[in-house]
């Protein structure tokens, strides 16, 4: 007979069953909808910016702080608080107990909010993947994208979004064989045949798609998205070109061909800098040395 399991063992095997299930609701919640990535109106500079606990432009502390767990700005007097107050309704201060390292934001005095929103913070590991910010280093908001699901800014989300769907390869084949891809990664950038989507490594859900073999995301149809495969420009074969002035008198400008460098995920190729002298305005051409 197997040995009878203690109560120390069936609470840690509890406890972990729930830290598991918190984390996997982490990644279902909709990040632009919680309390903790509101938008907030500072209400001395009037900027408008995320929900946190100090202003990011002039530090200043907000009259009704909004709970970043709960989303109230004010606490009933039957409330679960750790800290009682009795037949009063509390607001601002008094009604917040902690600031979250993750979101930057208040959470209220409440029991509920302040022992479980670490654990459930949705902005735990909120880096943007393109600029590598985290959250107390830019004032926008939080955005997943809609294709790969990774964090954004609010500064690169239209524009990562708009260059998501882009293969890393010229072509739609499986990158393990020369067999049409059907299965397409959105964060690792490649397509998979059947055969090579099943992995030993990431275990494949009962009706879902099969996971990505090399980071475990869920891929998707290729049939059903709007993929396209890389392609590069040839710099001598750039049909135009683009002047930006380096300096006030504009004497120096940066010469820019128009070419699109998918791969580096780049819009512009720099290319050189141009003097301009006297009356000579026309740039020079593609093969210019």
């Amino acid at each position: 007979m197997p040995k009878k399991k203690t109560g120390a063992r069936k609470k840690a095997e509890s406890r972990k069953e729930r830290e598991k299930q918190t984390r996997a609701n982490r990644d279902h919640v909709d990040v632009a909808k919680h309390p903790c990535n509101f938008n907030m109106d500072c209400d001395k500079c009037q900027r408008k910016q995320k929900n946190r606990a100090f202003c990011y432009f002039c530090n200043s502390v907000q009259k009704l702080p909004v709970c970043a767990q709960c989303g109230k700005t004010k606490c009933m007097k039957s409330s679960d608080c750790v800290v009682k107050h009795p037949g009063i309704h509390s607001t601002g201060m008094a009604m917040v107990g902690a600031v979250c390292d993750f979101c930057e934001a208040w959470v209220c005095h409440g029991r509920k909010c302040l022992s479980t929103h670490a654990c459930a913070c949705p902005l735990t590991d909120a880096d943007c993947i393109e600029c590598e910010r985290s959250v107390w280093d830019h004032g926008g908001r939080i955005f997943r994208c809609s294709f790969c699901q990774n964090f954004l800014c609010e500064d690169d989300q239209f524009e990562h979004q708009a260059s998501c769907q882009i293969l890393q390869a010229e072509t739609y084949k499986c990158v393990s064989c020369n067999r049409l891809g059907q299965h397409s990664c959105l964060r690792c950038k490649a397509c998979y045949c059947d055969d090579h989507a099943k992995s030993k490594v990431f275990k494949q859900e009962k009706g879902k798609a099969p996971p990505c073999p090399k980071c475990g995301h869920e891929t998707q149809e290729t049939k059903d998205l709007s993929m396209s495969s890389e392609s590069h420009t040839n710099l001598d074969e750039a049909d135009s070109c683009y002047l930006f002035p380096v300096n006030a008198s504009a004497d120096t400008v940066l010469i820019v061909y128009k070419g699109l460098l998918q791969k580096d995920q780049h819009r512009f190729k720099l290319c050189r800098a141009w003097r301009v002298s006297g009356q000579n305005d026309n740039p020079p051409d593609s093969s210019w040395g």
